[in-house]
């Protein structure tokens, strides 16, 4: 492995479904990488296959009741082990690492954040709650330790190259593109009888089941509207969503001379990836490459707002600000699980993350334990609002 303490990181969510794709990235360069710490959740035997792979220093395993099966499957392996979620904020004070791969879901992983920050990693962040939730508090901090934060969303990744080599050419707008989902064309009283497992069926990504239902309501769309604002430091009439059902063009950065910049590529998470561990420097792969002959026509239109009614939630949410998109996200995540269990249609996801937004309390500059607060508050009254209680 590579001494080289700048290729040295820490992957959070590392058995999650970008985590997984990092890990691969990994494999197939290993001797750039030395990586030193390894943290998820519950998936203890997939954590320690990692683990006995990747040989890093330290493995968190959040669920403490997975903590000695854990240890015991390492114990000839020079890895401490730790568990729980306060051990992943003591990991973040180690030297022994430069970059952080923020790969956690949810509200989760805006702590980690903010210690990384603070003792100055850099940071990979596919985490798009982080950002929604409290991008205000993060792009603040990290301004002011100096710290670099690179996207990986694939949208907000390729604005990001776009950019290379423009610093002194503002922009005039950015433009995200969407596929439109398995539900591309469907009106409201179709998707209102739709079942869980057509809207996991996205047509171009692999992803997990939370992101994959977000895309299908085109929620995943309005929170990376969101992420662009803090990333990008934009208003919100300078971003616009498009949809483009061959996923081929990332996201389009228009300039104020009226030049356009796209970021183009097949459809792989593992190439805004590599690019993030990587940065500045671009280095081989053996990915799929981009063939014409498969994509005789790239195609544009307008998304239904009418049918898809949680993009213009977002907007509006980034327009208030406040702990408002912090609400956005709970209520978002609520109502996707009650959809998940079946105890919700597929369009009462967007009239309950309306009526959150209604009746939570406004506050107008939250700090970190006023947006914990909003969320675990949002989370509550979705599930009053459902009827779940």
């Amino acid at each position: 492995m590579t001494e080289n303490p700048l290729n040295s990181l820490a992957i959070l969510g590392s058995t999650g479904s970008i985590g997984r794709q990092v890990v691969d990235v990994i494999r197939s360069n290993r001797n750039l990488y030395n990586v030193a710490a390894l943290t998820a959740m519950n998936n203890a035997d997939l954590l320690i296959s990692q683990a006995v792979e990747l040989n890093p220093d330290f493995v968190v395993i959040g669920n403490k009741a997975y903590y000695h099966h854990v240890r015991a499957a390492l114990e000839d392996l020079p890895v401490k082990v730790f568990a729980g979620n306060e051990s992943i904020l003591q990991l973040m004070e180690s030297g022994s690492f430069h970059t952080v791969f923020n790969g956690l879901t949810g509200i989760s992983g805006l702590e980690a954040t903010i210690a990384a920050i603070r003792n100055n990693k850099t940071i990979a962040l596919a985490n798009k709650e982080v950002m929604v939730a409290a991008g205000h508090l993060i792009s603040g901090l990290a301004k002011r330790y100096g710290v670099n934060i690179i996207p990986v969303d694939s949208e907000h990744s390729a604005i990001f190259q776009c950019l290379a080599g423009e610093i002194m050419n503002p922009i005039e707008k950015v433009y995200l593109t969407a596929s439109g989902g398995p539900f591309r064309g469907k009106k409201r009283e179709y998707l209102r009888h739709v079942n869980k497992e057509e809207a996991l069926r996205h047509p171009n990504w692999a992803m997990g089941d939370k992101i994959s239902i977000d895309s299908a309501t085109l929620m995943n769309k309005g929170l990376e509207v969101i992420e662009a604002r803090w990333f990008f430091g934009l208003s919100p009439r300078q971003i616009e969503v498009v949809i483009h059902p061959q996923s081929v063009i990332h996201s389009i950065v228009q300039f104020e001379d009226g030049s356009m910049k796209a970021q183009m590529g097949v459809p792989d998470m593992r190439m805004p990836i590599q690019y993030a561990l990587n940065y500045p420097r671009r280095i081989p792969s053996d990915f799929k490459r981009f063939d014409f002959s498969e994509y005789a026509r790239l195609t544009f239109e307008f998304p239904d707002r009418e049918s898809f009614p949680c993009l213009g939630l977002a907007y509006a949410a980034m327009e208030r600000g406040g702990n408002i998109p912090c609400v956005l996200n709970a209520a978002n995540e609520a109502s996707v699980d009650l959809f998940m269990q079946g105890k919700i249609n597929f369009t009462q996801i967007p009239e309950i993350i309306e009526s959150c937004m209604t009746a939570m309390e406004y506050i107008e500059n939250p700090d970190l334990e006023q947006i914990l607060s909003t969320h675990k508050s949002t989370l509550a009254m979705a599930l009053e609002k459902a009827g779940a209680n």
